[in-house]
C-alpha cells in the first residue's frame, strides 16, 4: 500500500499592526517541493499563492500579490523550514 503524507499547519504573523493567519499545505505528490499558502486581506478576501524551494530557501512564486505578502517572505520561509524539520 502506497501512502502520501500531506502536511498542513497554520501560523499567525503580525502584519501592519494586525494579526494575519497564514495556512500552509505541503503537497508530496509532485517532484517539486511546493507549499500552498493562503491568507485573507483586510476585506476578508482569500489570497492564495505558492512557495517553492529554490536554492535551499522557500520563495514566493511570481504573481500579483498585496505588497505586505512579499514583505513576509523571510518569515514564511523560516516557518516552513522549521515545520518541515519536525
Amino acid at each position: 500500500m502506497y501512502t502520501i503524507k500531506n502536511i498542513q499547519f497554520t501560523r499567525l504573523f503580525k502584519v501592519e499592526g494586525y494579526l494575519k493567519e497564514f495556512n500552509f499545505r505541503k503537497f508530496n505528490t509532485s517532484k517539486q517541493e511546493k507549499v500552498s499558502v493562503d491568507t485573507i486581506d483586510e476585506r476578508g478576501n482569500r489570497i492564495m499563492f505558492f512557495m517553492e524551494k529554490t536554492e535551499g530557501d522557500w520563495k514566493i512564486q511570481p504573481q500579483e500579490l498585496p505588497k505586505w505578502i512579499p514583505e513576509q517572505e523571510k518569515n514564511l520561509n523560516d516557518v516552513i523550514q522549521s515545520e518541515l524539520q519536525r
